[in-house]
């Protein structure tokens, strides 16, 4: 096996054994990236391959923790009616140097007007390019913001039409990634402006050097880094879908960090001394939602009796191996504001069946779209559906699983092709908010990232109630309600919280779990 994954073409053994000079890590990705700009996509897979390494945002997270610290803003400051954020840019910062571009300025307020502006005017020349920025429109930014404003060079202002509490936090998200308004106006000149997209150009800490699909992503050091030079010279993404053949490069020393490890793969990596496995309870949920503008899924009877007949406790002990916990809540039991005193629907067939019959519904065909890629919140979606499959058969339902390539699926999931969806998510920013409102909220259930499309009008007004409020003991009552409706009306089967488990080489140093999922090769990583 070793001899024939070198052989691969990867180029990476050398590297590896300490002959080059250049320090080169080597990242096994699940899967390849949907493109290289944050806010036209929604995976980690994506994330971890632009705005993770390519990029830098305003504020960013401290690596590690959700503690939002200074980036490309070194300080900032908000009214008194919380309405108003001023953001002091940080100077000298540079742009990358590429075979493509080469920056004439430093990094200054222009670049984050064009950032944002090409996500909220409708009118800026690169709006429509690329196609749609689908957080800006999951977290309701475009109601949100009611003007950006440049100061001066180092100076920028928001203005928002109501609080928002989340405001900086979820500025520190990826869709928030700073891109050069200079190059951009360059590849429009030239006619070339959807190279933006894949030939990308940041501030962030690697330069992009090549990418090709479904194989390999390099990049550089950027030497000029704000930040100071990363430790590591060379990073190379070798994508490597199947998690059985990302622990057998691991295991020959063909890369360095494998991001989701087959469950029952994870005791026989503790126990070798050559792989350090580090853990972390996931800021995560795994769910399947109901296409609630189908029918019969728009009767919440449907859903909850649909609900009752998955035995979550036979999929956490076959697909995760018993690592994670059976979820009731759409928020992960770490998170402030999870709500104990819900009741869980019980597993119960017969109740289930009673329940569709009283429905008037017999006979049901639909779909279980799964995943093709392992996800942190499901490491087996397959493995997932084939159970939900034959627990439905069991009460009478006849469902198809159904898959596609990865950018795909989530494209089509958007649109609502499905019946039934298993995704999940892991949290951007701590924030009860980004699960609640991103994943159900009314504006997430028109832009596409409410993959149930359910729009519940009291649970929506709780969610912004909450949003304007400052006080976490406030919110949290407000939060623990929403999930009360949750509950009843079941637009989700709430599946599972899995523990993050991510195995390094023992010559890595430095690398951390992050708890909102993202593969980070900055800020101390190093290898012996």
């Amino acid at each position: 096996m070793k001899k024939s994954l070198l052989a691969a073409g990867l180029g990476l053994s050398m590297a590896l054994s300490g002959v080059a000079q250049a320090k080169t890590m080597v990242f096994c990705s699940e899967g390849s990236p949907e493109g290289f700009t944050p806010s036209l996509y929604s995976a980690g897979t994506t994330f971890d391959a632009s705005s993770q390494t390519i990029f830098n945002r305003l504020v960013q997270f401290e690596t590690g923790t959700t503690k939002v610290i200074p980036g490309l803003a070194e300080s900032w400051s908000a009214s008194d009616d919380g309405l108003e954020y001023t953001f002091n840019l940080r100077k000298g910062v540079k742009f990358h140097s590429t075979p493509y571009f080469t920056p004439t300025r430093d990094f200054n307020a222009d670049d984050i007007m064009f950032s944002f502006n090409r996500q909220w005017d409708k009118d800026h020349p690169y709006y429509a390019v690329g196609g749609e920025h689908l957080y800006f429109g999951w977290m309701g930014m475009d109601g949100l913001i009611g003007s950006i404003d440049k100061i001066d060079d180092h100076t920028v202002k928001f203005t928002l039409t109501k609080p928002e509490s989340p405001f900086v936090s979820n500025l520190a998200m990826d869709f928030a990634s700073i891109l050069s308004a200079e190059y951009a106006d360059n590849l429009t000149a030239s006619g070339n402006q959807a190279d933006i997209d894949f030939k990308p150009v940041g501030t962030g800490p690697f330069v992009f050097k090549s990418y090709k699909k479904d194989s390999m992503i390099r990049y550089e050091a950027f030497d000029d880094y704000w930040d100071g030079r990363s430790n590591i010279d060379k990073l190379v993404f070798a994508i490597t879908t199947d998690s059985s053949v990302r622990y057998q490069k691991l295991k020959a020393g063909e890369c360095h960090v494998m991001p989701y490890p087959n469950p029952a793969d994870v005791a026989e990596m503790q126990a070798d001394p050559e792989i350090n496995v580090l853990e972390q309870e996931g800021l995560n949920v795994g769910y399947l939602a109901f296409n609630t503008e189908k029918a019969p899924f728009d009767q919440k009877m449907v859903r909850q009796a649909l609900s009752m007949a998955i035995n979550k406790q036979a999929i956490l002990d076959i697909v995760f191996e018993g690592a994670g916990s059976v979820a009731k809540n759409p928020i992960p039991p770490t998170m402030w504001s999870y709500n104990h005193a819900v009741r869980d629907y019980a597993y119960d067939p017969a109740g289930a069946k009673s329940m569709l019959d009283a429905a008037g519904v017999s006979g049901l065909k639909t779909n279980i779209w799964a995943m093709p890629v392992q996800r942190p919140y499901n490491p087996n979606a397959r493995r997932m559906a084939e159970l939900i499959q034959a627990d439905w058969a069991a009460v009478g339902v006849d469902a198809e699983i159904v898959t596609f390539e990865w950018g795909e699926y989530l494209k089509r999931s958007n649109a609502g092709e499905h019946d039934t969806v298993l995704l999940g998510w892991t949290g951007d920013n701590g924030d009860p908010d980004n699960f609640m409102g991103v994943l159900l909220g009314c504006a997430a259930a028109k832009s596409g990232g409410n993959r149930a499309r359910w729009c519940h009008e009291e649970f929506d007004s709780l969610l912004n109630e909450a949003r304007q409020l400052t006080d976490q003991a406030e919110r949290t009552v407000l939060y623990e309600a929403a999930q009360e409706i949750f509950k009843e009306e079941a637009p989700w089967v709430t599946i599972a919280h899995s523990v993050a488990f991510k195995p390094v080489r023992a010559e890595v140093t430095g690398f951390k779990v992050h708890p909102l999922g993202s593969h980070i090769f900055y800020d101390g990583v190093d290898l012996k």
